[in-house]
């Protein structure tokens, strides 16, 4: 992927807000002001702004180096490196353990996958609900789970490590799901797979979406995360470079330019 060198705003202004959420400029879901974030003596975010509407897919876009992962680690309490503001529904949750941040509302989808080999896709389900003790609403959301990817059902009792690339992806975000969350984080959903396997993700995002969770997603291939996302950011060398409504950056020549070469 190229190196961004944006740092233009929009052609056409999208909105009046600060940092826009996908539906406006009401209180959204998450919102992230300020953040600064790295690793020991190295600074890898820098004043970050942004925000995830309830019911909205958000994109987040940018060169490999930028900043994307390091944002999300920062958001799901996985780096304790932080300055800023972070808040889910209204929520001060900047410096909170992982744990404390799943039990609020954040499921994180890391890059990779990780899912536990030698355990069953039915196993490494039930490990998203490990904090959960309503087992009638765990079965629920399991069978939620096998509605929108309905492979996972056929491969329960598989090895969850034999499966192909796309369907750990899909046992990966079904895992994310089983823990409930108002907002599922995903790093890179289709990186290293078929055209055909990303367009079943992306669908399934869809469906997700439709169940009320909303979602952040990083994602290397800019056409796929635009096309099924409200609102997109470009994070350039830590910082947000773009950002707006996704049609409208679909449009957007500086993009183009700089992911596309059109």
């Amino acid at each position: 992927m190229a190196t961004l060198p944006l740092t233009q705003p929009l052609t056409q202004p999208v909105t009046q807000c600060p940092a826009p959420a996908a539906d406006g400029c009401g209180e959204p879901l998450l919102s992230v002001r300020g953040l600064e974030a790295g690793y020991g003596d190295v600074q890898v975010l820098w004043g970050v702004d942004l925000d995830v509407a309830e019911g909205a897919i958000v994109s987040l876009m940018g060169a490999n180096g930028a900043g994307k992962t390091t944002l999300l680690l920062a958001v799901s309490g996985m780096l304790s490196h932080c300055r800023g503001r972070i808040r889910l529904g209204g929520e001060d949750i900047a410096g909170h353990a992982p744990d404390r941040i799943v039990a609020a509302g954040i499921a994180h989808v890391p890059e990779g996958r990780r899912l536990f080999r030698t355990l069953s896709v039915r196993d490494n389900l039930l490990l998203g609900a490990w904090h959960r003790h309503r087992r009638d609403q765990v079965r629920r959301d399991l069978d939620l789970v096998h509605s929108i990817f309905p492979v996972l059902r056929e491969r329960a009792r598989q090895d969850a490590a034999t499966l192909s690339g796309g369907e750990q992806q899909m046992c990966a975000i079904g895992r994310g799901i089983m823990a409930r969350p108002r907002l599922l984080i995903i790093d890179e959903l289709s990186l290293g797979l078929a055209p055909g396997m990303v367009e079943a993700l992306a669908e399934g995002l869809l469906r997700i979406r439709a169940q009320g969770i909303s979602v952040l997603l990083v994602e290397q291939d800019v056409i796929t995360a635009l096309e099924i996302s409200d609102h997109g950011y470009v994070l350039d060398s830590g910082r947000i470079s773009l950002h707006g409504p996704s049609p409208d950056l679909l449009r957007e020549t500086t993009l183009r330019d700089a992911f596309l070469g059109l």
